[in-house]
């Protein structure tokens, strides 16, 4: 009695885990294919993930599929990164379907702040560094590559260790207040150059009072490059 108690549960075992290993395989094949898809199209670097994924009725009584599943997403958001509803589906004769419940962990190297950056400040590829967290906690975004932050301008005070969010940058201040600046004005296919002083800070594109040291008058001109503005003759 005990000899039938054990082999009797080892057959149902072996069969559940059939079927159940045929489901985890179709749900990982299917997610990991479309993470792929997405990295692809965002050129994630560095990308690795784990899935969260409930059944939603018992695979206990299921057989093995003699064929491979078919798998169908369910879902109103088809986001690889959203929570997935998968139907899954046994074409053999008598089949059998299961829904299942699937939550994509993507972990990527993001931006973080090595050092604190101050208000202002052009950063720096020495100020940053790459940790790994979970994106989809990074609400307010990210950035994956260290060259997409190095040179911009930070909007605020960022501590150390803090993530690095878009709404963080702005354009770099190419002109401060007080800086001398070259002053390059044209008209009429005649260029010439001045030194003046930057009345204000400025970014590319920005236009900016600057006063001309030569003749003292105080002009209004735009920001073209670090340290340089443009102006025409009046």
């Amino acid at each position: 009695m005990l000899f039938l108690f054990a082999a009797l549960p080892a057959d149902t075992a072996r069969a559940q885990a059939d079927a159940a290993g045929q489901i985890n395989q179709a749900i990982a094949t299917h997610m990991q294919q479309k993470l792929a898809e997405e990295a692809k199209r965002q050129a994630w670097q560095g990308q690795r993930h784990s899935l969260d994924t409930t059944l939603v009725g018992s695979a206990e009584r299921l057989p093995a599929c003699a064929q491979a599943l078919s798998v169908a997403v369910a879902s109103d958001d088809p986001s690889a990164l959203a929570r997935q509803r998968l139907e899954l589906s046994c074409p053999d004769t008598p089949g059998w379907s299961i829904t299942a419940l699937v939550q994509a962990n993507v972990f990527l190297p993001v931006v973080h702040a090595a050092r604190v950056i101050e208000r202002g400040q052009t950063i720096s590829a020495e100020q940053l560094q790459l940790q790994e967290v979970n994106i989809g906690k990074a609400s307010r975004g990210f950035y994956n590559d260290l060259d997409e932050v190095v040179g911009q301008g930070a909007k605020r005070r960022v501590r150390a260790g803090q993530l690095i969010a878009p709404n963080l940058l702005t354009a770099p201040l190419l002109i401060r207040r007080g800086q001398q600046v070259t002053i390059i004005a044209s008209q009429d296919g005649i260029s010439a150059s001045a030194t003046g002083e930057a009345l204000a800070n400025g970014r590319e594109g920005e236009v900016i009072r600057v006063r001309n040291l030569g003749s003292q008058k105080v002009i209004e001109a735009q920001v073209v490059e670090d340290g340089v503005v443009t102006s025409t003759f009046r």
